[in-house]
C-alpha cells in the first residue's frame, strides 16, 4: 500500500509569509511544482525537503504531515544514503521482514529497496514516508537528525 502524503508544507510556507513563488525561487522550481507537492500531486524529492528543513528548522516528520507538532532540532541533516540503507536493513531485520515484503508494502521491486538497502541509491521521499507511516518510525530518525525512531505526535 502507498500511502498518499499529506503534508504540512503549504503551512510552513505560509508561516514562513512566503508565496509559491518565492518558495519555488529558493528550490529552482515553478510555482507549480510547489502548488503540486503542496496539494500531494507530486512528492518534494528528499534532498530539497531536506534543504528546506534545514533552511527553515523544520523537522521532516512535521513537514510530512507525520506529526502535528514541529520539533526544532538546531541539528541540520546530512544525507547519508549508507546511513539510511544501514537503518533500513536495521528496521526491516528487527521486524523479521524480506526485502520483497517491505518492497510490496512500497509497491516497487525489491532490486529496487535493496538498492536504497546498500545505499546504492537515495531512497525516495515517497518511499521513506511509506517505510515511517506504516511501522511508525520517525523519518527524523532515519536521517540521522534525532536517536528517537518513534513518531512523536
Amino acid at each position: 500500500m502507498i500511502y498518499m502524503i499529506d503534508n504540512n508544507l503549504k503551512w510552513c510556507r505560509e508561516e514562513l509569509e512566503m508565496t509559491q513563488t518565492e518558495l519555488g525561487n529558493i528550490f529552482g522550481v515553478s510555482n507549480s511544482t510547489v502548488r503540486g507537492w503542496e496539494n500531494a500531486y507530486d512528492t518534494i524529492p528528499l534532498k530539497k525537503l531536506v534543504r528546506f528543513c534545514n533552511q527553515f528548522n523544520y523537522s521532516l516528520d512535521f513537514v510530512l504531515g507525520l506529526t502535528r507538532k514541529n520539533i526544532k532540532y538546531n541539528k541540520d541533516i546530512k544525507l547519508s544514503q549508507k546511513q539510511i540503507g544501514k537503518k533500513l536493513k536495521l528496521l526491516r531485520e528487527k521486524l523479521d521482514l524480506s526485502q520483497q515484503q517491505i518492497a510490496d508494502k512500497c509497491s516497487i521491486a525489491r532490486s529496487t529497496y535493496s538498492h536504497y538497502e546498500i545505499g546504492l541509491s537515495l531512497i525516495t521521499t515517497l518511499t521513506l514516508y511509506t517505510i515511517c507511516k506504516t511501522y511508525d518510525i520517525s523519518i527524523d530518525w532515519f536521517v540521522g537528525r534525532t536517536d528517537n525512531k518513534k513518531i512523536k505526535i
